[in-house]
């Protein structure tokens, strides 16, 4: 088992949840004393929120101001995504299905930080990776596509932090899926397809959740543009419709699901990605959680039955 990886994610995993739960103690609540401002309570802040769910305006430290940089650069990370793991889905594929190889540094990457050699290879697992990377790509070639043609974005910023972080989270995301694939040695052989019951369940929860998601961000977007597809209004406002109606960020909902679809193709069993996906859990969870208060603060009548991220859950 490729135990490194697992820690890693299962690290940051830790981190998320470690700042949803310090969120939610009084003192960070609305009301609580929070700190908006400076120091080390304002720093967090900055931290953890962006675009709608920042604080503090005007009162922020001008060196906090200076550590910000456009929402609309969320652009960047799926850009960096395509390539990076269209260029190791493509390797992959002449790899598995063209009888080529890797390249030598991604052998070396995979033997220092995957599953040892000795493990069993199967077909169906090799199978299991190259269609979860292909999601994972398929994915980021939607958010890219959402990004430019769907999304209206405000005058929000984001701390440089979550930006560089973010740039490199979709590098190592892939990297950590090609370090699934068996590192038992398969020169000369061409992938024989094992198409299995999970891979089939795993592919329609992916299309169904992300069909959802697409459709909340026009839900959004729609919010901002008049009946022409003209945009007309930076503000925010209330969305309704799909998943809207059970919570307030149904998008974040729908991004846990596709990452627990990959788990799914994977065959249920790898450990790492569900490392993957309790980081992704907490992540959206404290995003989400961020963007509920807003709304409940911002809006009188927003509806009471509405949870932040999972439905009837939280």
């Amino acid at each position: 088992m490729p135990a490194l990886l697992a820690a890693v994610w299962a690290l940051l995993a830790v981190a998320f949840l470690a700042a949803l739960l310090l969120w939610q103690a009084p003192t960070r609540r609305p009301g609580g004393g929070d700190g908006d401002g400076g120091g080390v309570s304002g720093f967090f802040q900055d931290l953890i929120r962006y675009g709608k769910t920042k604080r503090g305006g005007g009162r922020q430290p001008a060196w906090l101001h200076r550590l910000q940089v456009p929402k609309r650069w969320f652009t960047h990370f799926y850009v960096v995504s395509v390539l990076w793991n269209g260029f190791l889905l493509a390797r992959l594929f002449q790899a598995e299905c063209l009888g080529g190889s890797l390249p030598s540094w991604i052998q070396h990457m995979q033997h220092a930080l995957s599953r040892d050699s000795q493990s069993e290879d199967t077909g169906s697992e090799h199978f299991s990776v190259l269609l979860a990377l292909l999601l994972l790509w398929l994915h980021s070639c939607q958010r890219l596509a959402e990004c430019l043609w769907t999304s209206v974005f405000s005058n929000g910023v984001i701390h440089i932090v979550q930006y560089c972080f973010g740039l490199g989270y979709y590098v190592v995301l892939g990297s950590t899926l090609l370090c699934q694939v068996p590192t038992s040695s398969r020169k000369g052989k061409k992938l024989s397809v094992h198409v299995c019951w999970y891979h089939v369940v795993g592919v329609v929860m992916y299309i169904w959740a992300s069909l959802h998601q697409h459709r909340c961000l026009v839900i959004l977007a729609g919010l901002r543009k008049s009946k022409s597809g003209s945009v007309v209004s930076l503000n925010h406002s209330v969305p309704f419709g799909d998943w809207f109606e059970r919570v307030s960020c149904p998008h974040y909902f729908a991004e846990l699901l596709i990452y627990v679809s990959m788990a799914v193709v994977l065959g249920f069993h790898n450990v790492t990605w569900w490392c993957v996906v309790i980081y992704v859990l907490f992540n959206q969870a404290l995003a989400a959680a961020l963007c509920h208060e807003f709304y409940q603060e911002h809006f009188s009548s927003y509806p009471k039955h509405r949870k932040a991220f999972i439905p009837f859950v939280f």
